[in-house]
């Protein structure tokens, strides 16, 4: 049974924008299950047990008294009755009774009143003459973080008091002895929104949940502008609190901030030879019901799914199941989960028939954030080809329960052109093998109706292929290099990008939650990786519900500012941009991009600055060893990153590191 909290809303449905995502999170299941909170929630709740008549009076629209009761259990024996201010919510079930106009609560006469409501002053002056004068009043304000930690003081639920994620954080002996690390970077982008004294909270828990380390970064003490990176390494973690080993989840809240409330990263997986290097990003988070988008293993694989409890309660025995896409049996597995614990589940023994391309589906039960996923080449397996032991992360995504299918996309036609494209590299096909594979993503995607293009990196197109209609439970990967081969044609600039598009040619039903997924093989090593995304409309003057989306603006988006790591040597970055186009360049278009590369050290202090135009509807692929000179890298030294900066167009990119011929990581990028 999924918890009993609201997590986020389709800000699309809502007529809502926020800026650098789709959906719009909650804040108030973050605010009762913060990790500071929960001893003051157990406290609180405690206190109510020994009242003769306790009422409970849940004001807001919201729903907080069952929120409050998944997490901290409200007392059930003297709960005599559950009051509320509006009269739509009237007749509701909440806490196991049926709600009563607050009018009401002067007959009850109770000797305790919980309200279930934060900045709880005004409700509680507004019931007093209802209340007899003994009558003891409690509110969640006994919950309320420090204020010195808020954005804003005035609105407690306000998301800019709670831009929160988890990382997966581990620094450990690898089995052959080559220890592995992790690296969490981002930038603090709140600097550019006006924020003066931001910092991030942080707390690392151990697998059982308990606290490892509790600390607090301050983010603008050394900076010379805005936008400067941050960093968080398992190593420097490790030796600052005198940890051994270590695999576990990392909470980051981040305080005092202004302008976006989403805290965004990359995060690095990589072992001391560097022949471990994987990576991925932000866990979102919004706790989901479902996720998906994890490829099955292939032989000789073993496939691992990290989940992270998000909350102060136990994920409890039979919570967490994992299905096929399109199946309907469910295996569910029979451990529980301890408060912000973390466990590692191996889905091979789950679901032993799975085998890619089969793509699997996550029970998640709203319990906890995007999980991460890691593929392990099976020690000792001679089919690996020397590939033993290497390891992939990436992440599932969120599978929306609350979407159905949009009955104008098919009528939309020239209006928004492609209208909404799910964009893939092609990585040089020298070095790389690239993959695609579609992923349904919502539980109203019956069917997928598509369309796969194949572009040069010039933004011609090169070779396309209607799917059809594919049903759920289809799995069709796209082998670019088997599909130049069966075209007899090749990419000229030797790499370039495939897009999945909605076609309505023999019908179908289509919601825009278009997802896929890409793999990529290096050549000479074998190490893979792979990321995954969602469909946007991209680069049209015109707005269509919430799109082009923006990071910074209402939509139209037509302007980007994506956040590129240097890595440290031995690696060096690549970078993978797409310029995608909803409309052909005859109707609305430039030749090229004004795209430039800018040059940071940690400090935010600017060294260099590169143009690189981009055909529209094209792509470019580089390595920040091509753009900047080795005295610019060296100054930019550790914590040096890249911005990649347009005011004409919204490039969509991917990020990664690459160890010469022997390792490499890819992800998508993020933008702020």
């Amino acid at each position: 049974m999924a918890l009993k909290i609201d997590t986020f809303t389709n800000a699309d449905a809502k007529g809502g924008w926020r800026p650098g995502n789709n959906f719009g999170g909650h804040s108030l299941f973050k605010a009762l299950g913060h990790p500071k909170v929960a001893d003051p929630g157990r406290r609180l709740v405690a206190g109510l047990a020994g009242f003769r008549r306790l009422a409970v009076y849940d004001p807001e629209a919201q729903d907080a008294a069952d929120h409050l009761d998944s997490f901290f259990p409200v007392p059930r024996d003297n709960l005599a009755g559950v009051f509320v201010q509006r009269v739509e919510d009237i007749g509701q079930t909440r806490l196991g009774h049926v709600t009563q106009p607050v009018t009401a609560i002067r007959a009850l006469a109770p000797d305790a009143v919980l309200i279930t409501a934060f900045d709880a002053a005004i409700h509680k002056a507004q019931i007093a003459r209802l209340l007899p004068p003994d009558c003891q009043v409690f509110t969640l304000d006994a919950m309320r973080l420090p204020d010195a930690w808020l954005s804003n003081r005035g609105r407690y639920l306000d998301p800019l008091n709670f831009a929160t994620n988890f990382a997966l954080l581990r620094d450990e002996a690898g089995s052959d002895g080559d220890a592995l690390h992790t690296k969490v970077v981002t930038a603090n982008y709140w600097a550019g929104y006006g924020a003066s004294d931001p910092a991030l909270w942080l707390c690392l828990f151990a697998p059982d949940g308990s606290v490892l380390a509790e600390w607090a970064e301050p983010l603008n003490s050394e900076a010379s502008g805005p936008f400067h990176a941050v960093e968080i390494d398992s190593r420097a973690v490790r030796q600052r609190f005198g940890l051994s080993d270590f695999t576990g989840s990392l909470f980051i809240h981040a305080i005092r901030i202004k302008g976006h409330d989403v805290v965004k990263y990359a995060m690095d997986c990589f072992s001391d030879s560097g022949r471990q290097l994987s990576c991925t990003h932000d866990a979102n988070a919004w706790p989901a019901d479902l996720y998906a988008g994890v490829p099955a293993p292939k032989p000789g694989e073993r496939l691992t799914l990290w989940v992270q409890n998000s909350h102060p309660v136990p994920i409890p025995a039979g919570g967490i199941g994992v299905n096929l896409v399109g199946a309907q049996d469910i295996a569910w597995w029979d451990g529980s989960v301890p408060p912000f614990g973390t466990v590692a589940l191996d889905l091979g023994r789950l679901l032993p028939q799975a085998t890619f391309p089969d793509q699997i589906e996550i029970q998640a039960g709203r319990y906890f954030v995007r999980p991460r996923y890691e593929i392990v080449q099976a020690d000792g397996d001679a089919a690996n080809g020397g590939r033993a032991g290497r390891r992939r992360i990436a992440h599932a995504n969120v599978e929306r329960i609350d979407l159905k299918p949009n009955p104008d996309l098919p009528k939309l036609g020239d209006l928004i052109g492609k209208g909404y494209i799910m964009p893939l590299p092609v990585l040089p096909l020298d070095q790389w093998k690239s993959v695609a594979l579609p992923t349904p993503m919502s539980t109203a995607q019956q069917e997928l109706p598509i369309r796969a293009v194949l572009y040069d990196a010039d933004g011609s197109m090169v070779a396309e292929e209607y799917l059809g209609r594919l049903a759920r439970r289809e799995s069709r990967p796209c082998d670019i290099d088997a599909w130049l081969a069966a075209a007899k044609t090749r990419l000229p600039s030797g790499y370039g990008h495939i897009e999945y598009v909605y076609d309505f040619r023999d019908g179908g039903e289509a919601d825009g939650w278009l997802h896929a997924l890409g793999l990529y093989e290096q050549r000479s090593s074998g190490h893979s990786a792979e990321t995954i995304f969602g469909a946007h409309i991209y680069n049209m003057p015109i707005t269509y519900r919430d799109e082009p989306q923006s990071y910074t603006h209402r939509p139209p988006g037509l302007t980007t500012r994506l956040f590129l790591r240097l890595g440290a040597a031995p690696f060096d970055a690549i970078c993978h941009l797409v310029y995608p186009a909803s409309l052909p360049r005859e109707a609305y278009g430039q030749e090229m991009s004004q795209t430039s590369l800018i040059l940071f050290d940690r400090r935010a202090q600017q060294l260099a600055e590169r143009p690189l135009p981009i055909p529209y509807g094209g792509s470019r692929f580089f390595r920040a060893s091509e753009v900047f000179t080795a005295a610019e890298r060296q100054a930019a030294g550790a914590g040096g990153w890249v911005q990649v900066r347009d005011s004409s167009c919204r490039l969509f990119g991917f990020h990664g590191l690459q160890n010469g011929g022997e390792s490499f990581c890819l992800d998508h990028m993020f933008g702020f």
